[in-house]
């Protein structure tokens, strides 16, 4: 089976924006793909938006992007993951979508862990989530979700490997500055090795975010990686290659600890 990321630099134009996505998608599929991995805030972008612009811009999970998005889906019989900000009651959410080959809704993770770090604070500006796994089939291989600050913090990721994940999707806007694009990669790879799962890292590129999403596979080797310009690349992925590597390192089996959030 093949599974895909792709990367975009998105803006607040939403229809630009759905257009690279679509296009993205279409490449994916005619490579092969079976899932597609589109980055954080595909839907809208900009950098350290007020809280009332997200507002503005979100949208309800029946909402414009969502329906257009699906249609991208249908019309290649893919899987697609992709991140938006969803309107709801309360201040708005950081969303991923999932969508089905055949364009319905398959499941929605909300970000738990927002970005209150290197002088950020996502949390004025959204609401962060319970933890609650969303773990989806795809073939013979299941997909957890998370979203990008997420990937720092290794109870997520055996959260959702503990939920039966063995590909861990990150749409991600990884933001650039001293030392980030290494940060990505070291953790993209130690999520990869301590949960022996393949990780599917996608990230935004353009001005002020990093790019560079990377395909790794269950024994932390990079399978594919993306510069700074939108892309997409294909890999081969295996439930074979998880169940050899598991067997032949079998962390998961030997730990001690619990994951329990709080």
């Amino acid at each position: 089976m093949r599974m895909a990321i792709a990367q975009l630099a998105a803006t607040t134009d939403k229809t630009a924006n759905l257009q690279v996505a679509s296009d993205l998608v279409a490449r994916a599929a005619a490579d092969g793909a079976a899932l597609v991995v589109l980055p954080e805030y595909t839907m809208s972008w900009e950098p350290r938006a007020e809280a009332s612009r997200i507002r503005e811009a979100a949208e309800p999970l029946d909402g414009p992007f969502v329906a257009s998005l699906a249609g991208a889906a249908r019309a290649n019989a893919v899987t697609v993951l992709a991140g938006m900000t969803e309107a709801t009651a309360d201040r708005p959410a950081n969303t991923v979508v999932a969508l089905a080959p055949d364009g319905t809704l398959a499941g929605v993770y909300r970000k738990v862990h927002l970005y209150d770090a290197f002088g950020d604070r996502e949390s004025d500006r959204l609401a962060a989530a319970a933890p609650e796994p969303l773990v989806l089939p795809v073939g013979d291989l299941r997909v957890g979700v998370m979203t990008c600050y997420d990937l720092r913090f290794p109870e997520m990721a055996r959260f959702l490997v503990d939920a039966g994940a063995d590909v861990l999707a990150v749409p991600s806007t990884w933001m650039a500055g001293p030392g980030k694009a290494a940060h990505w990669e070291v953790l993209a790879r130690a999520r990869a090795i301590e949960n022996t799962s393949y990780v599917l890292a996608s990230g935004q590129c353009g001005r002020h975010r990093t790019g560079r999403s990377l395909a790794v596979d269950p024994s932390g080797d990079v399978l594919a990686e993306l510069g700074e310009e939108p892309g997409v690349a294909v890999v081969d992925v295996s439930a074979d290659k998880v169940a050899a590597v598991r067997e032949r390192n079998p962390s998961l089996v030997n730990r001690r600890f619990a994951v329990v959030p709080r």
